[in-house]
């Protein structure tokens, strides 16, 4: 019997050096919107790892919204 392939799976990296707690929480959620506007665009069953530094931080929303399409565009997605 075949298996559905499952959703795909993101997660996200952002360390000490982007800030305190609360910036990189900021930052996560940020990045979890950027993401979720490419939403259609992820292979299922697939995992993906979107690290994140303080350049990304201080990008505008449209900004970091631009580097995720290109660097998921990058990792063989649909799009």
């Amino acid at each position: 019997m075949p298996v559905a392939p499952g959703p795909p799976r993101v997660a996200y990296a952002v360390g000490r050096p982007v800030g305190n707690a609360v910036a990189r929480n900021r930052l996560r959620r940020r990045l979890r919107a950027a993401v979720a506007a490419q939403a259609e665009g992820l292979r299922p069953d697939t995992a993906y790892l979107l690290s994140a530094g303080p350049r990304a931080a201080a990008m505008s929303a449209a900004q970091l919204a631009e580097a995720v399409a290109r660097l998921l565009a990058g990792a063989g997605t649909d799009r």
